[in-house]
């Protein structure tokens, strides 16, 4: 998969962008401020996703403008397509999302076409943050997947918000016990779905990971990863959630009635689940270092992109976002190796903190605005 055009208007700082993107190599450097993450943002908005920097509708839009456009051609082993993405301030909760001139309903329509994986410094975060951090990567991978799995998380949680009110209402007397089996019905066949779902890209995760793993360690630290269930002792081998794993997750739910209640919230379910890893069988969370925290973060957003290729027969475009400089010359050499055969866009503030290529292309980002630089970028 290969980008082919972008052109930007509005998009926060972003002032006339019009690029042809090289098909492998990109970098654009410039001062912080300057919009080289917004660039990254623009294109990451037209897969289909939410910001990854959780970017408010109307704070899409610069100050002074009443209006961003974001226009993306792209193109696979089969054709090119195109993708106009635009935010009106006067009508701000109706993004114009058109695929091929076709008009969209909403950006998620767009799942599945235009497949990139981004990579930010708070991502190096991924293997010692929180467990929400990685439910949601792990949702994030399947849904690049399945594009119908977004959809089924978010009814998951809108579900799960009107269960825990309805806990808070039964303890204060307003609301009766047996009030809560119809929530729980739903809540347990989407828990046992997604269940399924996470459990079994989390198996090739793995399988990817302790590869990777092995090779940036140089074969002296072994990596593990397993999805760990709040409702199931295990999903090993087991396929069918409707007929085998609801009625596990429903009668987990009704156990744990009278301890919801109490607490005010739902206490069993994907909600609470985690993806949690090892290395040479120690807990990655409680006792790694900070270079293996990088590491697992390395390879796990790898093994994203191999697993994406692996699925479609089409490498997704990478998308780094000021991460490089964060780190380590052996460990920019293993990245810069494992994607050279996709198309990567990069950004960064100092090319003397970055491991370059003779085969890209160098622009310079200043004030919203993007200019190619003659000279490629050099390599150290």
């Amino acid at each position: 998969m290969r980008i082919t055009s972008l052109k930007c208007s509005g998009f926060k700082n972003l002032k006339s962008i019009d690029i042809t993107p090289h098909g492998r190599l990109n970098i654009f450097m410039g001062e912080n401020a300057q919009g080289k993450t917004n660039l990254i943002e623009a294109i990451w908005l037209c897969t289909g996703v939410k910001s990854f920097r959780s970017t408010k509708d109307k704070d899409m839009i610069a100050l002074d403008g009443e209006r961003a456009d974001i226009n993306l051609s792209f193109e696979n082993d089969f054709r090119e397509q195109m993708i106009e993405y635009s935010v009106l301030r006067q009508d701000i909760k109706n993004k114009r999302i058109a695929l091929n001139g076709v008009k969209l309903p909403y950006p998620s329509k767009l799942f599945g076409r235009l497949r990139c994986v981004v990579f930010t410094p708070e991502d190096l975060s991924l293997s010692k943050g929180s467990p929400d951090n990685r439910r949601q990567f792990c949702d994030l991978c399947v849904s690049q997947i399945k594009s119908t799995y977004a959809s089924v998380v978010n009814r998951y949680n809108s579900i799960l918000e009107q269960r825990n009110t309805l806990l808070k209402n039964i303890a204060f007397g307003r609301s009766d016990k047996e009030d809560l089996e119809v929530w729980d019905i739903q809540l347990a066949k989407l828990g046992a779905y997604i269940s399924m779902m996470r459990y079994s890209y989390t198996k090739k995760l793995e399988a990817y990971a302790a590869r990777l793993f092995e090779d940036i360690s140089k074969g002296r630290e072994q990596l593990s990863l397993s999805y760990q269930s709040t409702v199931f002792d295990s999903l090993e081998g087991r396929t069918d959630y409707l007929s085998d794993l609801m009625p596990e997750y429903l009668s987990k739910l009704e156990a744990s009635r009278n301890d919801d209640i109490k607490l005010g919230f739902t206490t069993k379910g994907i909600h609470r689940d985690d993806l949690v890893g090892h290395i040479n069988g120690v807990s990655i969370r409680e006792f790694a270092s900070q270079g293996q925290h990088r590491s697992v973060a390395l390879v796990l957003k790898l093994s994203q992109a191999y697993i994406l290729t692996e699925e479609t027969d089409d490498p997704p475009v990478i998308l780094l976002d000021d991460v490089m400089s964060e780190l380590d010359r052996s460990r920019q050499e293993f990245v810069i190796n494992k994607i050279k055969d996709m198309q990567v866009f990069i950004t960064c503030c100092d090319m003397n903190e970055l491991i370059g290529s003779s085969d890209g292309e160098l622009y310079i980002i200043e004030n919203g605005r993007v200019n190619r630089k003659d000279a490629s970028p050099p390599r150290k």
